[in-house]
Formats: structure tokens, C-alpha cells, sequence
């Protein structure tokens, strides 16, 4: 009679109960031994070696039991698995293929004490992939209703378990703080305040000697104790669990628990913190860092990334939507504004409510004394110089969020950082962000948004367009060309390999009015005024109050 050697296999889900003396992994070995005693006159015989797993999922196979049978099942050790039910081995269909193309190739059969299983026909298998399926399909649904539970816990600022940050304890559905830690958690974003880059708080931290506090988890373990890492340091700077918020599935809820750090505070080391992400850098040497990097939204709430494309070696940024950043054709999904005109357009807009201090008084609702009226108009005047020299600090620190609509654009202040910086305290009920609209709305010119004023002139500064200056400089030299050369229209199209008529189109720019090339090389002109429009001049008249009136120049 042929010996069958037999290994049993068993597994539970939760912790819950493995610490008594008799346990539901006691209760599948007993029912699975007394089988293969059952089976005894076939030759069956029990393995001395046990392969039980206790907390573990049946929705993995990285368990230790199960990765030990399956090496002993490789190495020929074994003839036979007994479990008490399927979902033991797996509630996953496909793992439990896997599993079964293993003990197929070590010619292993497998055994379910309470289902009659045979692996070895095709009906044996038929039906265990059929109760099989069913184990997933309660396995998912049991998931699902884990997963809303959790959703609507959370949307009642309840704490839903796991270790809890530094700083708080748990207690019940909601955390206590931890007055030592949570000191410790304030000082941490106040030192990062003063140097701005966790890498040298980190070694600020070492010199110091300061370590991570000793905890017990929830299991007894301890931990802490050691330095802290950077990455232990970024999530503390950003969880926003510290300011007495839950997040969840990019939700923010109001939590049961209270806040260790100030919202102006949290607000200034996230602004701190973003511009780290950004990767720009502080130095001189930059000269096109984007100022209003992860600031800037269109009134979808939709954020508009900092981009920028090169052509002719020349570095040209953008504040671009994503959806034109995924699908760069898509011109009527999004937008693309030129980030020195959005800049200049914000820090100037910024700046003339700091050239009216009684204004940004009632505006802010700012209450400075008396006898510090004129300290407070220097400071108004002395912030407004610097706004408009386009200070990164400051302007990140004052500004919160720019959102890009198309009449207007709307700049919401920090008014704890609007306090900070003109020494000057708020009413009490005063609100926490500052309102500030900018009248200059879109136009869109190919696939960039330009930033129009009332007037119809660019917003922001004059800037010269260097396409039309290009073009204005082209028309000139073809002129030059064809009358010193004799050259016809068509003679000098085919010496450039271009079109006769393009010829035409362009020459005829040389006969534009001086204001108009004037309004063109200071960056003055119309925002409608494009090369587009000055090739298509068809019927330029050349008596130049004409041309001006045609073009809109004052």
C-alpha cells in the first residue's frame, strides 16, 4: 500500500481569540486530523510539521504558513493538503489557480475536510472553482461595507484606528493630545519656519540630541527613540490631522479631536513646503522661477501647473491646465497663460490696494492705533515697493490662492500673514482670508489665454512681444533686400523657399504708421493686435490716422 503523507493546512482571518488555550486554528487541525485518521487503511498519515496562520487575510499568498507548504510541496515532501474548507487556502480565484497549478506539477492532491473535493478530474475542479468564486464574491462585498463604514465614520471627524501621529493618544473614536509630544510637534514647525528646508532641521534635531519619543503601539510594541528621518519630519509638516482636520479621499471633515498647530501657522509651512516641491530655487541666478507655482486655479478649481517651452534657445513659462498638459491639442479644454503677464498682472493688482492704506484698512478690517497711522501708511508703502519688484517671500506668504476667471481675476490673502507683515492687528471679526479682485479678463490667441485690461491693452507691465518684434524686423530686411537687389515678390518668396503672397503680406508692414511700430517694440499694442492680424492687412490704407483707427492704437 502506498504511503500518503498528508500536511495541514490552517488559517483565521482576525487576532481576535489566538491568544486562548484553544483556538479556531485547534478546531480546523482537530477536524482535518481526524480525516486523515479516517483515511488511515488508504495509507494516509499526519505530518509532524504544522502550517497554521493566525491574523492573517485569505486575499494574499505573502503568508509564512502558506509560503512554507508551498516550498515543502516544491521539494517533494508532501502528497496531500487537508484543509477544513477552501476559503482557507484562498478566497481569491485567481491565487487559488495558482496554488493548484503548483500542487498539479508536484502531482499533489488537495482535500477539503466538509466539501468532497477531488483536484484530479475536471469536475472536482469545476465545482470547487464554483464555491471558490462565491468566497471572493463575499470577500469583496465584506470589503465594500468595511470601506463605508469607514467613509462615514470618517465624515464625522471620528478617529478610525491604526498608530496614532506623535503628538496625540487614542481614546475611544477620537485622540487626546499628548501635552509633552505635542510641544515637540509645535517646535518642529516653528524651527522649520526659521530655516526652511528639512534637511538642516533634521541635523538641527541631531546636534541637539532631540529623539522620537517612546510609544506603544497598539500590539505592546514599542517604538521611538531614535532620531528623527526626514521623511518622519515631512509627514509631520504635512498632516493635517494636526490641525484638527480628517481627511479622507481628498474630503477634508471636521474632527473630534483638537488641534496642536495654528491654521496660520500650517498655512505658512505649507506655503514653505510648496515651493521646496516646486524646485525652484532662491538664488540669483534663477531668473524664470515661476512665482505663482501652486497658487494659480481656473474657476473649476482646477489648479494650473507651472510649464514652460523653449524655442530658439529662448525659455518661454506658461500657467498651463492639466488637461492641456495630457492632451496638448485640446485648445478649447483649458488654458495657457503666459506666467510673466499673470505675475506682473497679480503683483501690480496687489500692490495698488497697499498704495490706499485706508482702503486695505476696511478691506482687512485692520485696526492700527492712532499714533501709528503713519508708520502704518509707510509700512502699506514700503510692502507696495516691494510687490511690485515681485518679492517671492513675501508675495508667498501673502497669497493663498488665485483663481482665473474670465472677467476677472480673484486673489485671496492670508489675513494672518496681511497682520504679520504690516505689524497691525484685525477686528475680531475679522475674516480669515482677504478677497482681492483684479479687473483684467481672458482672450484667447491661438492656444495661449492673454490677460486683457478694460482698455483692451495687455495686462501686467509692458513687455515687448518678440514674435511681432521678429516679424516688424523680417518685413524690413525683405524690404531692404528687394529694393537694393531689384528683386521681384516672387524672386526673393522662392530665395527663402516661402510663397509670393507671404512676400507681399509681409512687406507691406513696412508702410505701418511710426506710433503703431512704437506701440509694437514698447509692448503696448492691443491684445488683439497679433502677427495674424498684421499679415492680414489686406487693404492697409496709408494715411496713418487711418491705420490707427483700423488697429485700435490711441
Amino acid at each position: 500500500m502506498k504511503k500518503v503523507r498528508c500536511a495541514i493546512y490552517t488559517r483565521k482571518s482576525s487576532e481576535e481569540g489566538l491568544e486562548q488555550d484553544f483556538n479556531s486554528l485547534h478546531a480546523q487541525r482537530e477536524a482535518c486530523a481526524a480525516y486523515i485518521l479516517s483515511q488511515a487503511s488508504e495509507g494516509w498519515s499526519l505530518l509532524p510539521e504544522e502550517y497554521d496562520d493566525g491574523g492573517l487575510s485569505g486575499g494574499t499568498l505573502e503568508r509564512p504558513a502558506l509560503q512554507r507548504l508551498l516550498k515543502d510541496i516544491e521539494a517533494g515532501k508532501i502528497d496531500t493538503v487537508v484543509v477544513y474548507k477552501v476559503d482557507r487556502l484562498s478566497r481569491s480565484l485567481l491565487d487559488f489557480a495558482k496554488l493548484v497549478e503548483t500542487m498539479d506539477k508536484a502531482e499533489v492532491s488537495f482535500v477539503s475536510v466538509t466539501q468532497s473535493f477531488n483536484t484530479t478530474n475536471s469536475m472536482g475542479r469545476l465545482t470547487l472553482n464554483m464555491l471558490l468564486s462565491f468566497a471572493q464574491f463575499e470577500r469583496e462585498v465584506t470589503a465594500e461595507r468595511i470601506r463605508d463604514k469607514i467613509a462615514a465614520s470618517k465624515a464625522k471627524g471620528m478617529w478610525m484606528g491604526g498608530n496614532p501621529p506623535l503628538g496625540y493618544a487614542p481614546e475611544g473614536r477620537t485622540l487626546r493630545i499628548v501635552e509633552e509630544h505635542a510641544a515637540l510637534i509645535c517646535d518642529i514647525y516653528r524651527r522649520y519656519m526659521e530655516l526652511g528646508n528639512v534637511r538642516l532641521l533634521k541635523e538641527q534635531l541631531d546636534g541637539e540630541g532631540v529623539r522620537v519619543p517612546l510609544r506603544q503601539t497598539s500590539s505592546g510594541r514599542s517604538m521611538g527613540g531614535v532620531p528623527f528621518t526626514r521623511n518622519q519630519i515631512y509627514r509631520i509638516l504635512t498632516n493635517p490631522i494636526y490641525l484638527g482636520e480628517i481627511h479622507h479621499k481628498g474630503q477634508v471633515y471636521d474632527g473630534q479631536h483638537d488641534a496642536i498647530v495654528e491654521r496660520d501657522l500650517w498655512d505658512k509651512v505649507q506655503v514653505r513646503l510648496e515651493d521646496n516641491r516646486q524646485g525652484t530655487q532662491q538664488a540669483a541666478t534663477v531668473k524664470s522661477s515661476s512665482l505663482l507655482a501652486g497658487l494659480v486655479f481656473d474657476d473649476a478649481g482646477e489648479p494650473l501647473v507651472a510649464s514652460h517651452a523653449c524655442k530658439s534657445k529662448v525659455r518661454y513659462r506658461y500657467y498651463v491646465s492639466k488637461a492641456l498638459q495630457h492632451e496638448p491639442g485640446s485648445a478649447g479644454s483649458g488654458m495657457r497663460i503666459p506666467a510673466l503677464e499673470l505675475e506682473k498682472t497679480v503683483a501690480e493688482g496687489l500692490a495698488a490696494q497697499f498704495d490706499n492704506p485706508l482702503r486695505l484698512m476696511a478691506l482687512a478690517h485692520l485696526q492700527p492705533r492712532a499714533d501709528e497711522m503713519k508708520q502704518f501708511s509707510r509700512d502699506c508703502e514700503s510692502l507696495a515697493t516691494k510687490i511690485r519688484k515681485r518679492d517671492r517671500l513675501l508675495l508667498r506668504q501673502l497669497i493663498r490662492r488665485i483663481v482665473i476667471h474670465r472677467v476677472q481675476i480673484q486673489v485671496q490673502l492670508r489675513a494672518g500673514s496681511l497682520e504679520e507683515a504690516l505689524n497691525t492687528p484685525a477686528a475680531p471679526d475679522a475674516p480669515e482670508h482677504v478677497e482681492l479682485r483684479i479687473d483684467a479678463g481672458l482672450r484667447r490667441t491661438g492656444t495661449v489665454m492673454r490677460l486683457v485690461q478694460a482698455d483692451g491693452t495687455l495686462a501686467g507691465s509692458a513687455e515687448p512681444q518678440e514674435h511681432l518684434v521678429r516679424l516688424i524686423h523680417r518685413a524690413r530686411s525683405w524690404w531692404t533686400e528687394m529694393t537694393s537687389s531689384g528683386l521681384t515678390p516672387a524672386a526673393l518668396a522662392r530665395e527663402h523657399g516661402v510663397t509670393s503672397s507671404y512676400v507681399s503680406r509681409l512687406v507691406r508692414l513696412n508702410f505701418l504708421a511710426p506710433d503703431i511700430l512704437d506701440h509694437i517694440i514698447s509692448g503696448t499694442q492691443p491684445a488683439g493686435l497679433d502677427a495674424k492680424t498684421l499679415l492680414n492687412l489686406h487693404d492697409l490704407p496709408l494715411d496713418w490716422d487711418e491705420q490707427k483707427r483700423m488697429l485700435q492704437i490711441t
